[in-house]
């Protein structure tokens, strides 16, 4: 039976993790116990629904500088939102939207897409070995529209295609999020706003979707 189970993490790993977590408990916890303990006492009462990219490079609460309780965070490969489906398949991503606007009733929702997007890349020049059984069909069933968007748009550059489809996966999560009849019916009536974003991780500026559909840098 032993040999079938997976061999432990790195030790050296587990140590830079457990020192962080030690780093946490002398520096960090102690400034933020009052913090900690009221959202114990009394909920969470976020106040933004952030779906980002599961990149490692690219943390929401860093980006946008919140401190613990004021972002409900989703994260998934390419920040994309499915569309409205309630059947039994399993739907961890709509889970999490549902929770967030029908329990928590956050005010508004934030798709953060970010540059330099494995997944976005995936899409666009095929899917590297190993990422076939839930990679491929997540960006291929959910991201076709961005792809299509972008190839009719972009020539042949390959920079300037992943550039301009990280940007159209930003668009489709949110045309995505119109299709949930009750994300739908907040936003007619003003108690729920959409945005869309993009953080460029070499340059570290945050664009945002304007009226116009064009990502602005914030200043």
């Amino acid at each position: 039976m032993s040999e079938d189970l997976p061999s432990p993490p790195s030790s050296d790993i587990l140590a830079d993790l457990f020192d962080g977590y030690r780093r946490f408990r002398a520096e960090v916890w102690p400034e933020r116990r009052r913090l900690f303990q009221s959202l114990a006492r009394d909920g969470q009462s976020p106040k933004a629904l952030v779906i980002a990219c599961s990149d490692s490079r690219v943390d929401p609460g860093m980006v946008f500088n919140a401190a613990p309780g004021e972002l409900f965070i989703v994260r998934n490969v390419a920040n994309l939102v499915p569309p409205y489906n309630p059947d039994g398949d399993y739907h961890g991503t709509s889970a999490a939207l549902e929770f967030a606007v029908c329990v928590l009733q956050v005010p508004r929702i934030v798709v953060l897409g970010h540059a330099m997007c494995g997944g976005v890349q995936a899409l666009l020049r095929g899917f590297p070995v190993g990422a076939q059984d839930f990679v491929e069909p997540w960006m291929n069933g959910i991201a076709a529209e961005a792809r299509a968007r972008t190839l009719q748009c972009v020539a042949a550059d390959a920079e300037e295609a992943q550039a301009q489809c990280e940007l159209e996966t930003v668009k489709l999560s949110l045309r995505n999020l119109m299709s949930f009849p009750w994300v739908a019916s907040r936003v007619r009536d003003g108690s729920l706003t959409l945005h869309g974003g993009s953080f460029d991780i070499r340059s570290g500026i945050l664009s945002h979707l304007s009226d116009d559909g064009s990502f602005k840098p914030l200043n």
